[in-house]
């Protein structure tokens, strides 16, 4: 089992960006959950991140043929990335969206997700045992294809 988790904006700010909405783990505390999640679960987890929107498009057109699955937080890209929905669109790789806070429950910007409609399932409001939760959902939708 082969997932990718990409992180959008801001993410690698993590623990010093509003940490009363985000937390106080690291980005690189977070990192090193996932990777420990998937070598206890052996799965082969591969985690980026990047601030820029075309970056994130090509992370994910480069999972075509070498990824079962894809974590995905798109930072505020949620809210205003139609590139993004169609670079998950285009791979038609099973994909989970995660969000540290609960996002519906924020700003009305916060609640409109563009790449929803390319995921099979949201995990939000978790903190960042949410992207674990959206590795074990991942990896039993995946299983039962």
């Amino acid at each position: 089992m082969r997932i990718k988790v990409i992180n959008g904006p801001n993410l690698n700010l993590l623990g010093i960006r509003e940490p009363d909405i985000y937390g106080k783990v690291t980005y690189k505390d977070l990192v090193e959950q996932i990777k420990k999640y998937g070598e206890d679960h052996n799965i082969d987890i591969e985690v980026l991140q990047s601030n820029h929107e075309g970056d994130l498009v090509d992370m994910i057109q480069e999972c075509l043929y070498n990824t079962d699955g894809i974590v995905i937080n798109p930072g505020a890209y949620t809210h205003t990335s139609i590139a993004l929905l169609d670079a998950l669109k285009a791979v038609n790789i099973p994909a989970i969206e995660v969000h540290i806070s609960e996002v519906d429950k924020r700003e009305n910007f916060r609640q409109i997700s563009y790449i929803r409609k390319a995921c099979t399932e949201t995990i939000s409001g978790h903190g960042i045992n949410g992207y674990m939760e959206a590795i074990e959902h991942l990896n039993d939708h995946i299983n039962k294809l």
